[in-house]
């Protein structure tokens, strides 16, 4: 197992701790993945790492870190499907990536590690580092929901506050990586993050013994959408399913440089000034792999959508009075997924994420 850059080719040892390519690549994992079947889901373990035959792991390191996560319900409501993702130990999806990437961090003897995040993912970091023994620092921009920050620092991490939007922080925090000899532990550039984003369609396959036609996920860096979009590559490959489904992917009105890149057929995000959003958790004015996320989407005849943001509260309503407490940025998917209706007439079959819970935003 190597990493393999996704520009030039070159390769590294996985042990390695430089965070991308000296071409400027982004590392993916060049190993052989099994074909998924059935047989090979341990159905002992009650959780996400059930598919650890078909994750790119170093070891049973993973045994003790893992904190239950993943195998969320489905739910039904409305003609819709939702996969009720939050009901995670850190109250979001990204701890399927966190398991993974910390695991491989205790694996290859990591002792302490810095990330930028939002709040979603730096709270999942945390939680495994300190699950792991290692040291956590987490950078954050400002504007940050407080109960993230208080979750992340009762984890034991250390929270770095930094002035500007989330690029920006992203740029502070890679700074101060290179600067030092802590490992970048981030959900954007280390491909172990994906390892473990994969597992939710693996989930979805086992649970409804089929994958819905329209899958609505959201796109800021791409965390989900790339290990979707993996996961959905290898049961096809493996003959599992015969057509791959429709991706509805979300972008905020405000934030869109995905969105407006498919506009024009463009292979790059598009640079722009951007607006402050509800969905914070998506706006990324910068997507470091946002060329790999388009050809996939190009690939794949993904839809770019927008939440329009003067909806994103009425769909946040709407699921808390069904019994769904979530957070904005996972109330702009349900927002996306009206207008992807109003602009394309109604759908059937269709399954959306709610990745992060409301008592992590709530005042």
């Amino acid at each position: 197992m190597l990493f393999r850059c996704s520009k030039c080719g070159r390769t590294m040892p996985v042990t390695t701790a430089i965070p991308k390519c000296e071409c400027g690549g982004l590392w993916d994992i060049d190993w052989e993945i099994p074909s998924f079947e059935e047989s090979l889901i341990d159905t002992n373990i009650w959780g996400m790492f059930r598919y650890h035959n078909f994750m790119a792991l170093d070891d049973n390191a993973w045994k003790d870190i893992t904190l239950g996560e993943g195998f969320t319900p489905v739910i039904y409501l409305d003609n819709i499907l939702y996969k009720m993702d939050y009901m995670m130990p850190t109250l979001s999806f990204k701890d399927r990536g966190a398991a993974v990437l910390i695991s491989h961090c205790k694996s290859i003897g990591v002792k302490s590690v810095v990330q930028d995040s939002s709040g979603n993912a730096g709270c999942s970091v945390a939680a495994y580092s300190a699950r792991a023994g290692i040291n956590c620092t987490i950078y954050v921009p400002e504007g940050t929901p407080r109960n993230k920050i208080n979750m992340i620092t009762s984890y034991g991490a250390k929270v770095v506050t930094v002035e500007g939007d989330r690029d920006h922080c992203a740029d502070i925090c890679r700074e101060a990586a290179l600067k030092s000899d802590v490992y970048y532990a981030t959900h954007v550039y280390n491909p172990f993050f994906y390892e473990g984003t994969k597992t939710y369609i693996y989930e979805v396959f086992e649970q409804l013994h089929r994958i819905p036609e329209h899958l609505v996920i959201p796109v800021g860096n791409g965390t989900l959408f790339l290990g979707c979009v993996y996961a959905l590559e290898h049961l096809q490959k493996s003959s599992q399913i015969d057509h791959f489904p429709h991706i509805i992917a979300v972008q905020s009105e405000y934030c869109d440089p995905l969105f407006r890149a498919a506009e024009i057929g463009s292979n790059k995000p598009v640079s722009y000034s951007f607006l402050p959003t509800l969905a914070e958790g998506i706006a990324i004015g910068r997507p470091m792999r946002g060329k790999e996320i388009l050809r996939l989407a190009y690939k794949h005849n993904v839809t770019f959508v927008h939440a329009p943001e003067g909806e994103i509260k009425k769909a946040k309503e709407y699921l808390a009075n069904n019994g769904l407490y979530i957070e904005e940025t996972t109330a702009a998917n349900l927002a996306g997924f009206r207008e992807y209706c109003r602009i394309n007439g109604d759908v059937k079959d269709c399954l959306i994420t709610l990745c992060g819970s409301g008592l992590k935003t709530a005042d």
